[in-house]
């Protein structure tokens, strides 16, 4: 054993460090004759021993090296050999700095408790740059395992399709670990055997890139004392359960990271010169490493061109795989993606191809099943295999996400396997219509007819209660919008012009007048194509509500026309109905006489066909426009009439609006007392019924009574939270209501009702 070169690197390194002999022995725990032994020559350390000294001399990356590779030189002694096997770093490497802290963490564990640790997950989606990760840290510390590094490409998912059998693996292992062919054993469990052997007091870093499963990784494990990293796509949650390894999950960049790592690529002068169009590069790559790298070594290809101009050209291309095409395998994003593909069992893969025509940014189960078709058991199953593979991501609402391109890959699919995409389209719109119309029964809406029933494959969500209503409405709010925008097949027309319908409370009561709006010129204009009258007037009413909303009076003027157009094709119930519509659009106007004129013409045809629960709620109309006309003492009477019978029909939110109008019938009247006990009625019963915009509309006025009262302090917190129901919504009219607040008592800090 020769160790001249080692003691020499050690004495200069403690000397550096201003330590003596007696010094370095406390701080490092080795005692001061082995230290004296290996500064003399006399000695090597053992791994153990060379990792507590380095500790304690912290010496700079470059005496890190030397130390280690003379601490390696054994005289006599060929057959040890020290692999460096890993493949070269990428000199442009950028981000990932919370991933690398965590995989920093697990080296030291190893250093400083001997221990084997298994990063089971640098997992990810294809293409997200897990083996650029792992490459990337093990080159930052592969001083720290002196006997060197082993790398080997699993080939788990690629082209060939054929994965790389453990036994082959470890073949190549035992001869870069210096044993001779003739003594590598035949099978695998003597090659395993063999190998933990030779790595049991060794110090180790193992990279197992592209991992297939548990089962191919597990028989390549050494023994303690190393660091086993694996990448895979799929998420291998056995070794986590069985031989604890950490799981390290890889998303795609953020859009700083992304940007980071094309200026890296591109230079960071041309990106600062365009820096609109670099943001806007990135992100029609949806931040995936490998689709950032492939734009980037074609814009690096011509550096004369702007920015600008490559933009244009991605957003062209369809499909946008063909831009981000290489023919080179592993640098081809559709090549990628198709090799985590063909891995999917038929069933699977199947599923995933309906997946893709999901036109919302997330999925819920029930849309993935009723897309496919299949029950909502196979969807979860299905769903489980799909994230195991890291095909698909879950939001924080635990939705399912797809990334853009993985969607665009999936869609190709669609066409090139002559999938159903209509039938898979229809089942969506139904899904979301039907349960939309089962949904209404617990937002106070009064259903005209019976739902029909769903088609085939389509999943009926069980809804108990008002809270779980308004949470599938919102968990599927995108996906609607997203599909009565690009769903545009002529043979969807009907449900285009029908599933708005089934939205219209949801958006009433949450106050999303803008989604409305888009949303019902969709169903209008396919309800006109259609040349159907009723649901004309029924989309043109909703329309006309949400512009009167939003003060676009105008445009809520042509809707009113057209509708009034229409009543002569329609029956007396949607007669009336479109009465009543247009008389709560001139009240919104502010056109009130016009709006008693349509609510008593809606009142007189709901009495005539004896439809008493419409008739309550439309007495409560006609006694706000007489209020708002002057007539306060008749709305007090119809209110009061109209109120119990409100009542017997469980009408909560027109019944809360009949105490808020005769609340405000008698605020003019001078009954102020009175006037606040309704609105306190009418907020309880609108509580109940989670409507949070129209309680603001009932604080606005419980607060102008409280300031006619007197109580400037309850009139200030009435408006306070009104601003947060409407805040929580984006409603405009939150800054309306805090500028009333603060005119109050402008030096009193913002606290609403019950907030201390």
């Amino acid at each position: 054993m020769d160790g001249t070169e080692f003691g020499r690197l050690l004495r200069e390194a403690r000397q550096r460090a201003l330590l003596t002999l007696e010094n370095l022995a406390e701080v490092s725990g080795v005692s001061v004759r082995a230290i004296s032994d290996m500064e003399r020559g006399q000695s090597l350390p053992r791994q153990a021993t060379l990792s507590e000294l380095m500790d304690a001399l912290e010496p700079s990356e470059d005496e890190r090296r030397r130390l280690v590779e003379a601490s390696m030189r054994r005289a006599g002694d060929p057959a040890v050999r020290v692999p460096r096997q890993l493949p070269p770093d990428l000199a442009v490497f950028r981000g990932r700095e919370a991933a690398l802290a965590t995989l920093y963490g697990l080296s030291s564990q190893v250093t400083q408790q001997g221990g084997h640790v298994v990063v089971s997950a640098i997992g990810g989606m294809a293409g997200v740059g897990k083996t650029t990760l792992a490459v990337h840290w093990a080159h930052q510390v592969a001083d720290r395992f002196p006997d060197g590094q082993l790398y080997v490409n699993l080939r788990g998912f690629e082209d060939t399709g054929n994965p790389l059998d453990p036994a082959e693996a470890l073949g190549g292992f035992l001869t870069a670990l210096g044993v001779a062919d003739r003594d590598i054993p035949r099978g695998a469990e003597e090659r395993g055997a063999l190998f933990r052997e030779r790595t049991a007091s060794r110090r180790l870093l193992l990279v197992l890139d592209n991992a297939r499963d548990e089962a191919q990784v597990r028989p390549l494990l050494p023994a303690s004392g190393c660091l086993t990293v694996i990448t895979s796509r799929s998420l291998l949650p056995g070794l986590a359960a069985v031989e604890g390894a950490r799981l390290v999950g890889l998303d795609v960049w953020t859009r700083e990271e992304a940007l980071a790592a094309l200026a890296a690529r591109i230079g960071e002068e041309r990106c600062l010169a365009e820096p609109g169009a670099a943001a806007e590069l990135v992100g029609l790559c949806g931040f995936l490493p490998l689709a950032v790298a492939i734009v980037a070594a074609q814009l690096s290809a011509t550096p004369q061109m702007p920015l600008r101009l490559g933009v244009r050209e991605l957003r062209e291309s369809m499909p946008l795989l063909d831009a981000l095409w290489t023919g080179a395998g592993r640098g081809d994003v559709r090549a990628v993606f198709s090799w985590s593909y063909r891995a999917l069992a038929s069933g699977t893969a199947g599923f995933f191809r309906h997946l893709a025509l999901h036109p919302g940014p997330a999925v819920t189960t029930a849309a993935a099943a009723s897309l496919a078709g299949v029950g909502m058991p196979e969807a979860r199953r299905y769903l489980r295999q799909l994230s195991s593979a890291n095909l698909l991501s879950r939001d924080a609402e635990g939705r399912y996400v797809l990334h853009d391109l993985v969607r665009a890959y999936g869609t190709e699919l669609v066409e090139l396997e002559k999938d159903d995409r209509l039938g898979a389209q229809i089942r969506l719109l139904d899904y979301l219509r039907h349960n939309a119309h089962m949904a209404n029964r617990f937002l106070g809406r009064t259903l005209a007819d019976e739902a029909d029933p769903p088609a085939d494959g389509v999943v009926g969500v069980v809804l108990g209660t008002r809270e779980e209503a308004l949470d599938w409405f919102r968990q599927e709010e995108a996906t609607v919008a997203a599909a009565l925008r690009s769903l545009d097949d002529p043979r969807l027309l009907r449900f285009r012009m029908t599933l708005t319908q089934d939205w219209v409370s949801y958006y009433s009561v949450m106050g999303r007048w803008s989604a409305e709006i888009e949303t019902k010129r969709i169903g209008l204009d396919a309800a006109l194509l259609l040349d159907e009258p009723a649901a004309v007037v029924r989309n043109a009413a909703a329309l006309a509500r949400a512009l009167a909303e939003t003060g676009q009076t105008e445009e809520a003027d042509r809707q009113v026309e057209l509708m009034l157009g229409q009543l002569h094709r329609l029956g007396p119930a949607e007669q009336a109905s479109t009465e009543r519509t247009v008389g709560w659009v001139r009240g919104r106007q502010k056109r009130h006489a016009q709006a008693l004129h349509h609510a008593r013409r809606a009142l007189e045809i709901y009495r005539a066909l004896g439809d008493d629960r419409a008739t309550a709620r439309e007495m409560n109309a006609v006694g706000w426009y007489l209020a708002l006309l002057g007539r306060y003492e008749e709305t007090v009477a119809l209110c009061e009439e109209a109120i119990p019978l409100l009542r017997r029909d469980d009408n909560l939110r027109i019944e809360a609006a009949a105490w808020d109008t005769m609340g405000y019938a008698r605020q003019r009247l001078g009954d102020l007392a009175g006037a606040a006990a309704d609105y306190r009625e009418s907020l309880r019963i609108y509580g109940e019924a989670f409507d949070g915009y129209n309680q603001a509309e009932v604080l606005d006025h419980l607060a102008t009574a409280q300031r006619e009262q007197g109580d400037l302090a309850g009139a200030r917190a009435s408006w306070l939270r009104a601003a947060e129901l409407l805040s929580a919504i984006h409603s405009p009219r939150a800054a309306r209501m805090r500028a009333n607040a603060r005119s109050l008592l402008p030096d009193a800090p913002e606290r609403g009702p019950g907030q201390t």
